[in-house]
């Protein structure tokens, strides 16, 4: 399985949107610049994150997006499978022996459950000295 463009750039445009939830609209243009993305590309990805009621958008001198429900009930899950489609690791595995087929998905369901268990509130809180607790690192 590949993580498209454009499954990448949405999740960091929600988690911008989430880092900011509560303090008003943020353009596209400041999240393009703050994350070195093409503002061009953002803007064909609010239109299914709008529909699918995840973000809103707001006109005018202050305007631009928020998010439209919090964070801690948006998964990643949830923006991947919208903007990139079903999780697949392999298609057509009917062809497949039974042991593969089984390898297959088991795959696809820890994948599965890693994105549906990451909450958009947890990847905008995240703090590198998270991944590092319980690791000692010798020189």
């Amino acid at each position: 399985m590949k993580i498209s463009t454009k499954g990448r750039y949405g999740l960091t445009l929600m988690i911008a949107l989430a880092k900011r939830h509560g303090t008003g609209c943020v353009s596209l243009k400041t999240i393009a610049e703050e994350n070195n993305l093409s503002d061009l590309y953002l803007e064909q990805l609010v239109g299914p994150l709008r529909n699918a009621g995840l973000i809103r958008s707001v006109r005018g001198a202050k305007g631009g997006y928020e998010l439209k429900m919090p964070a801690e009930e948006i998964t990643a899950g949830d923006i991947i499978r919208l903007l990139e489609g079903p999780l697949t690791i392999v298609e057509r595995i009917e062809s497949e022996s039974p042991a593969q087929q089984q390898l297959w998905l088991r795959m696809r369901d820890a994948v599965k459950d890693v994105l549906d268990q990451t909450t958009l509130q947890s990847l905008a809180e995240y703090q590198e000295k998270d991944n590092l607790e319980g690791y000692m690192f010798y020189i």
